[in-house]
């Protein structure tokens, strides 16, 4: 999938494709301004909170450094049924706006297409999992305090101004579930200034951060951070545990004076490691994703007119004499060879309008889509979900 917004950030960080995700710091500016806006903007966040009933931690508000009680921007709305719908009392969190606060929503990825659009498209070029959440700051409020994160970051200015101070690692590598609590920050200061509209800037996992407004006067911001968990040598072990179990040996007791029997579960190990490196692990990861959500295709509503790949991560294709097998979220299927066109067109991860389609690759696109979509690797292109293509991905037979 060509996504407008991952070509950006990969030229604004000089990077050639994901391989230097998590190694070095790096920031620089889109080529493209007009690209930033049609992310998110301030008011579509807003709206995002006001139609839907969000919780924390989806939904959170942070003033002087602080979480703000949720029961001071939030309210029950009352049916004429008398049920209950915890709703963002809009006034109060425009009151909190004006005086200066910090607006937290997590997994914008959920809420909204372009956002679900975006995470996916990082997802096909990381292989690794990604949401992204949107910060909304005014006036000179400040954000989190300097912290790390366990995973890696890409964050994006897209309105106003904001202040970064990013500082070295204390501990390589730390992880969520650690032996070490990590809580002592690094005294390197790698960067500190302004991200401005159009900025990127990758933080590695580990690196000490924190931004705020703090002496900029009337204004506000909003950046969106992408979140990108990669997979560690511990989650490889892990799924090793799981693995095990197949073999008589690791299910036995361990004995506490049987030398020998201690030598063979080691000589068991060693195999294990070696029958299924981590290349195995990375790949049954993928497949074991489940499948995403999305809205059903229901024949009452129409005749399927235009599909779209919404995986988790790109469809393997295995080609054989005869056949071609698709393999994605831990199903296979199976197809003629001469579907083949019609499968690289439709899993290609961009929008697919299937009468265009059946003059480049021919009629037996629309069975193959329908076979698809039964299945759930792909889904009805409905309007709502298009919008989060409409101008950062072109169709497939454009």
């Amino acid at each position: 999938m060509e996504h407008r917004l991952v070509g950006a950030i990969e030229t604004a960080l000089g990077w050639s494709g994901a391989e230097a995700l998590g190694k070095d710091f790096a920031r620089g500016s889109m080529e493209h301004p007009e690209l930033i806006s049609r992310v998110l903007t301030p008011n579509r966040m807003l709206d995002i909170a006001m139609r839907r009933s969000l919780n924390r931690p989806q939904f959170r508000v942070f003033r002087e450094s602080e979480e703000v009680h949720p029961a001071i921007y939030f309210t029950d709305s009352i049916s004429p049924r008398g049920q209950s719908i915890p709703m963002v009392n809009m006034h109060s969190l425009a009151r909190l706006l004006r005086e200066g606060a910090t607006v937290i929503l997590d997994q914008a990825n959920v809420f909204d297409p372009t956002m679900e659009v975006a995470c996916r498209a990082l997802q096909w070029w990381t292989h690794e999992r990604v949401q992204v959440n949107a910060y909304l700051t005014t006036n000179e409020a400040s954000g989190f305090p300097l912290h790390w994160d366990d995973h890696d970051v890409v964050v994006v200015q897209l309105a106003g101004e904001k202040e970064w101070e990013v500082r070295g690692t204390s501990r390589a590598v730390p992880m969520y579930r650690d032996a070490d609590p990590n809580n002592t920050p690094s005294e390197e200061i790698i960067w500190a200034g302004a991200m401005k509209p159009g900025d990127v800037m990758h933080i590695p996992r580990g690196h000490w951060h924190q931004a705020t407004r703090n002496g900029r006067g009337s204004g506000s911001s909003l950046h969106v951070t992408f979140g990108i968990t990669k997979r560690t040598g511990a989650n490889w072990l892990a799924w090793l545990g799981d693995w095990c179990r197949e073999h008589e040996i690791f299910r036995h007791d361990l004995d506490r004076w049987d030398g020998a029997g201690t030598q063979a579960l080691r000589t068991a190990a060693t195999r294990l490691i070696d029958e299924r490196p981590p290349a195995d692990f990375l790949a049954a990861y993928e497949q074991a994703m489940p499948l995403p959500r999305h809205v059903p295709f229901l024949e009452i509503f129409g005749q399927l007119d235009a599909t779209v790949c919404t995986t988790h991560f790109p469809p393997q294709l295995r080609e054989n004499q005869d056949t071609v097998e698709v393999l994605a979220s831990g199903k296979k299927l199976t197809f003629a060879a001469k579907a083949l066109p019609s499968l690289r067109l439709l899993l290609s991860g961009k929008p697919v309008p299937l009468a265009q389609a059946a003059t480049v690759v021919g009629a037996d696109v629309v069975e193959v889509a329908d076979i698809l979509v039964k299945e759930e690797i792909c889904a009805a292109l409905t309007p709502e979900l298009s919008s989060g293509y409409t101008g950062l991905v072109t169709n497939a037979v454009c």
